[in-house]
């Protein structure tokens, strides 16, 4: 029999092993999914248990059905800090590691514009690049889809990213559209299911070489 023929959506493809952390009702991992026609090369995780993500995101149900129907495998309550040592993650090598929108959560007495809800943001995506640089295959590369405006842009990625050995290869737009299917949802404890506004999006392509290009 011969080999499967490889299938795209975007930057990713069927024959690349995905990562993706963070994960809100799982409808990202389920949209790439179902441009491969399978998920058996993928891995989605969530920060939240199954059972507190079946209260904050109910949409997630038909979601993590269909990943798992793919082949995917689906894993809770993986911490970007510590993920490297999470049991069935610390042997596994991947070529490309997504994190969709980082952010530490939201706060009452707190907005986005205030210094330490910044620095609270800067300290969770230093871990995951931390963490993720360590599970990256020798050519692999570790996906941001982040705003760039103000003030999102004072969370400095690439130089966070430099701290951690990894460089900037590629600045690309980020379309929703592109990813049919796909609601990106708040989270944290304060209107979790709610969409916040996609202004100004990338995806940052970050890999172990210096090389850079922009199509911002």
């Amino acid at each position: 029999m011969g080999k499967k023929k490889e299938k795209k959506i975007q930057h990713y493809s069927s024959s690349q092993k995905i990562l993706l952390v963070g994960e809100g009702d799982f409808s990202f991992s389920a949209c790439l999914a179902r441009a491969f026609r399978s998920a058996a090369n993928m891995v989605a995780t969530s920060l939240d248990s199954k059972d507190t993500l079946l209260t904050k995101h109910r949409s997630c149900v038909p979601h993590l059905e269909d990943l798992k129907r793919r082949g995917c495998l689906v894993l809770h309550e993986v911490d970007v800090y510590d993920m490297k040592q999470h049991p069935t993650l610390m042997s596994m090598k991947f070529d490309v590691i997504i994190f969709n929108f980082p952010h530490a959560g939201h706060f009452s007495w707190l907005c986005e514009r205030d210094e330490e809800l910044k620095e609270m943001h800067k300290e969770l995506v230093q871990a995951f690049f931390n963490s993720a640089r360590k599970m990256l295959n020798r050519d692999g590369e570790v996906h941001v889809a982040h705003r760039d405006d103000y003030p999102y842009y004072e969370w400095k990625i690439e130089e966070l990213s430099k701290r951690a050995g990894l460089y900037l290869k590629e600045k690309v737009e980020f379309y929703k559209v592109d990813y049919p299917g796909y609601h990106n949802k708040r989270g944290g404890d304060i209107e979790c299911n709610k969409t916040f506004p996609l202004k100004s999006c990338f995806t940052f392509k970050f890999s172990l070489q210096k090389k850079y290009r922009s199509n911002a």
